[in-house]
């Protein structure tokens, strides 16, 4: 590159983040498109729509019913945002809170009305009508067919017309193909059935279909389609053609077959707008913990590194923006939690720029050329960063297909910070690099020379190692068993995960998010001993929402008493229901399955990349390991397990399965260099100990992003950065202590037969 060119490419650059910064903190347009402050905000930040529907005909529904419907109705509300959360409330309710928007009504209308769902056949078994066809007026004043029911709905059950009830479809989607006769794009809803809905359907649909009948659906006391059936369906997999200029109504109608799906039938009983459960205040010391970790990663990396610093930080601004304006564009929900994961990630995304550096001082220490050392150094350096964030990436991916809730929410964001770590650091650095030799700095001393390692002796305390760590698990577990028996809890679950108590009251004055949690929320968690208070306004009203532990009778008499006493809160404005936790069980499962799914897919992959799967079990032998340690700390200090506990937890495996990774790729490049005489122990010794400085660097990068939210964050932030801490400095003492004496050990032990 030409120095007149790379100085018109470095200036062109600087105007690129400006143009980017610009639209990260202003936007674009009226709308402020790619800003900042037009991402979409959770519960937390910003509040949203909370919806409460009661069970209709059943005072005491069954437990696995409720659960049922929860889960199914969370499944439906993640449409409107990965973060909105369904829980039991009471006996026989059930309360959804959506974030980010702000018309109850109009989420009422497109969720639908949760009610009796049926699919009756046009005639019954002696060829009687079940329903015909009239004429009606619909709202915009036009003349539409109607059909009506020709007999009433236990009539109907009772002679056997209703082909399927609401249970028996597992799913239903609206969507658009191709009319093969006539070439025009037509809306459809697909429909797809469960087993004992698959037979029932193909028995129907033959004989509707051998009489050109219909199949009408009713719900809600009204027939809401009644397509003409075409073909015999014996899969359980139906198509239901809306026409080509009816996309809203397909919508409509695949939202009414999914709520009508549900186990129970629901009315609404009331539904507010509500406040976000933390103030500006949370948002305000994110975004200084954000702006000193940031400015601490900027200074070591130019203070380490020099030049090469200076590259990255520049290209580390890029990332930052870029992600701004990415998590826009993807409509992604972001919580307290997700901000606190995009923090910790600016300080991952160091850690490619980490492993290039480091190759590249150790080619000039062989006496290249600057030139030439950062050509070999980020060629070096390929295969350890592929390999490192693919393998994070595939666990992204299964958590993303197989996750709900927050868990899809972080996956999102990790994909993205992945795709962008990998371009700034590959290319983007690479860019800016060339163009700064370019310009005049080619100096050897402005990039540094890598001074040579001593080979340090890990393998022989390796024993050592083994035995700390089980000690660390097994008192991890002690404590577990104590904190079992005494406090019937092995880990200090909070409201997310075991349900607990919802106070609603109205206080007498307008106090805000700010003056509630400095005010009142001390207060409660003196009664309760609950450090895990989650309040919330309703808007345009006095009424507070306090979500705390499960209260009993003398707490809730204790709490109604401070109020009234303290604020002059009317008693009969205070009432208590018991709630469920808004991580239900089956989330918790699609949790796990899913981390198992993704731990065995990141074993296959490092099995077919590295050719021993000696590799593939050591990693992730230590990322349980670190998982493990991680549990153990959460169990000694008594932080609170909610939300935050699963995003630190797949934080933690991402970092973790990296680290590891970088070690593994100097392995196996040593081994294809061995020396005839170098020793196994030897060789593995002197891999370790030649990625020693990036473990260490990339671990102070990251601890200064997590040590800043731990100083400057709100309290649920701090819950989330300190077993954060604790991950940082586990995963970091892994890789280097545990990972290659495990390889080393399956090496000696479990050696191929020739």
């Amino acid at each position: 590159m030409k120095k007149s060119r790379a100085v018109i490419s470095l200036i062109v650059y600087v105007l690129i983040l400006g143009l980017f910064g610009y639209t990260a903190v202003f936007g674009v347009g009226a709308d402020k498109s790619g800003a900042a402050s037009s991402i979409k905000l959770g519960l937390d930040l910003a509040g949203g729509v909370s919806i409460t529907y009661q069970v209709v005909g059943d005072e005491n529904p069954s437990s696995e019913d409720m659960s049922d419907t929860i889960y199914k109705l969370q499944q439906r509300v993640q449409n409107y945002s990965t973060e909105a959360q369904v829980y039991q409330e009471g006996s026989d309710r059930i309360n959804i809170e959506i974030p980010g928007v702000s018309d109850a009504n109009a989420i009422l209308e497109e969720l639908g009305k949760p009610g009796s769902l049926y699919f009756i056949s046009q005639t019954d078994s002696e060829g009687n009508l079940n329903y015909q066809a009239g004429f009606g007026i619909d709202a915009d004043g036009n003349l539409v067919t109607q059909y009506m029911l020709t007999k009433s709905i236990d009539e109907l059950l009772a002679d056997g017309s209703v082909i399927l009830t609401g249970t028996d479809v597992a799913d239903a989607q609206a969507r658009s193909q191709q009319d093969q006769r006539m070439g025009n794009i037509e809306n459809i809803v697909t429909l797809t059935l469960n087993d004992s809905g698959t037979a029932a359907f193909a028995e129907a649909t033959q004989k509707a279909y051998s009489n050109n009948e219909s199949i009408a659906i009713f719900y809600d006391d009204a027939i809401v389609s009644a397509p003409n059936v075409s073909a015999v369906i014996t899969d359980g997999n139906a198509i239901i053609t809306m026409g080509s200029g009816d996309a809203a109504a397909a919508q409509q109608l695949a939202s009414t077959i999914r709520i009508g799906g549900l186990k129970l039938e629901l009315e609404e009983l009331r539904s507010n707008v509500v406040g976000a459960q933390l103030g500006s205040e949370a948002i305000h010391s994110s975004l200084i913990a954000a702006a000193v970790g940031f400015a601490l990663v900027v200074i070591f990396m130019i203070a380490v590194y020099y030049i090469c610093g200076l590259a990255a930080s520049l290209a580390l601004c890029l990332y930052a923006e870029l992600m701004v304006i990415l998590l826009y564009a993807f409509e992604a929900t972001l919580t307290l939690p997700g901000i606190a994961g995009i923090i910790l990630s600016v300080g991952m995304a160091v850690d490619a720029n980490v492993i290039i550096f480091a190759r590249i001082r150790e080619e000039l220490a062989t006496g290249k050329t600057v030139q030439s050392s950062i050509k070999i150094g980020f060629s070096k350096a390929l295969s350890a960063i592929l390999d490192g964030n693919i393998t994070t990436l595939i666990a992204a991916l299964v958590l993303l297909n197989m996750g709900s809730g927050t868990i899809k929410g972080f996956s999102i964001t990790l994909i993205l910070g992945i795709a962008l770590s990998m371009f700034t650091a590959l290319f983007v650095t690479k860019f800016l690099l060339n163009a700064l030799y370019a310009v005049g700095i080619q100096g050897e001393k402005a990039y540094g020379v890598a001074k040579e390692k001593k080979t340090i002796d890990f393998l022989s305390k390796r024993y050592l190692f083994f035995g700390l760590s089980v000690a660390v698990i097994v008192i991890g577990f002690v404590v577990m068993g104590i904190n079992k028996s005494q406090l019937d809890m092995p880990l200090n679950y909070s409201l997310d995960f075991v349900g607990g108590t919802s106070t609603t009251m109205t206080l007498n004055n307008d106090m805000s998010i700010e003056e509630i949690d400095a005010q009142i929320v001390p207060l409660i968690e003196g009664i309760t001993g609950d450090g895990n208070v989650q309040t919330t306004k309703v808007a345009g009203s006095n009424q507070v929402i306090i979500k705390t532990r499960t209260l009993n009778v003398e707490e809730r008499e204790r709490f109604a008493d401070t109020m009234v006493t303290k604020f002059g809160v009317d008693e009969s404005s205070i009432t208590a229901e018991t709630i469920s936790a808004t991580i239900s069980s089956e989330m918790q499962a699609d949790a796990i399955k899913a981390i198992v799914v993704a731990t065995l897919l990141m074993l296959l992959y490092i099995w077919f990349r590295f050719k021993d799967i000696r590799f593939g079990a050591s990693s992730v032998i230590a990322l349980i390991h670190d998982v493990l340690v991680v549990l153990a700390f959460y169990a000694v200090v008594r932080i609170s397990v909610g939300n935050t506990f699963i995003a630190c937890m797949l934080t933690i495996v991402g970092y973790s399965i990296n680290a590891t990774i970088v070690i593994f790729d100097r392995i196996r490049e040593n081994l294809r260099d061995k020396k005839d005489r170098e020793e196994l122990q030897e060789l593995v010794n002197r891999s370790i100990s030649q990625t020693l400085s990036r473990s260490i660097f990339t671990s102070l990068t990251t601890f200064f992003m997590v040590a800043a939210l731990e100083v400057f964050g709100v309290s649920s932030i701090r819950e989330f950065a300190l077993p954060l801490i604790a991950g940082i400095i586990c995963g970091t003492y892994s890789s280097v202590c545990l990972t290659g004496a495990l390889w080393y050990v399956f090496r000696t032990k479990l050696v191929k037969k020739a």
